[in-house]
């Protein structure tokens, strides 16, 4: 191993448009994007489906614990190829899909895969979450008048929601951090991006320990904002309660 040399990454890339720390940049903004869409629908479908988990309706109860054990007994990397090379084959409209920009193939196929992974788990902390809670909330919002859907909306998931911020929190680094993983489909990320700079420039030790830099920034920023999300949202002195 020679001297490290972090002079390359201010050298133009082949094609001469940008350096290769560009490159890098632009892979960070790629995971940055794509984390943050497969974080909306992990957040949006997975509330819904803890939700599910806690409603009377044996049916939904079903339906949302099949969907969890489906999603989190699959390793990732299955569910990304399934994503990716079977489902454009066996859905109405895979041909068009095929037919668009491959980085926007790569990018879907990896927003959804990473969004429904992490809806699984981000349903269990939400089930938690309203479980936690004193059945004389429900009750109470009950009696007085509300639907159960009211119920939910108004009392069960605001308050739920505030509990479980600091599992969430480390569910909001998981899904940058397998981001990485859709780098095997060809999607460039930040992962991707800094293997290929390896290959141009043979310089693994400082391609890879800028990556390493980047993505501990990212998940430092990410944690900070969490931090402060909840320190806004903790409820004082609420320690839980049984049942």
């Amino acid at each position: 191993m020679g001297p490290l040399d972090f002079h390359v990454f201010l050298q133009p890339v082949p094609t001469g448009e940008t350096t290769y720390l560009g490159w890098l940049l632009q892979g960070l903004r790629t995971t940055v994007l794509l984390s943050a869409c497969a974080w909306a629908v992990a957040l949006v479908l997975g509330s819904l489906l803890g939700v599910f988990r806690t409603v009377p309706s044996r049916a939904l109860r079903a339906i949302a614990g099949a969907y969890v054990e489906v999603f989190r007994n699959v390793p990732l990397l299955v569910q990304l190829f399934i994503w990716y090379f079977v489902v454009p084959e066996i859905v109405p409209g895979g041909e068009r899909f095929k037919q668009i920009d491959p980085w926007l193939q790569q990018f879907l196929a990896s927003m959804f895969c990473l969004g429904l992974f992490t809806a699984a788990r981000v349903c269990e902390q939400v089930r938690a979450g309203i479980e936690s809670l004193a059945r004389g909330q429900r009750n109470a919002a009950l009696a007085l008048g509300l639907t159960l859907p009211q119920t939910y909306r108004h009392v069960l998931l605001p308050m739920a929601g505030r509990i479980i911020v600091p599992p969430l929190t480390s569910e909001t680094l998981n899904v940058f951090k397998n981001s990485a993983v859709c780098s095997t489909i060809g999607l460039l990320e930040l992962t991707a991006q800094g293997r290929q700079l390896v290959d141009y420039t043979a310089r693994a030790y400082e391609s890879f320990l800028a990556v390493t830099v980047l993505y501990l920034l990212l998940n430092a920023a990410v944690l900070l904002i969490m931090r402060k999300v909840e320190a806004r949202t903790r409820v004082p002195g609420y320690l839980g309660s049984g049942r």
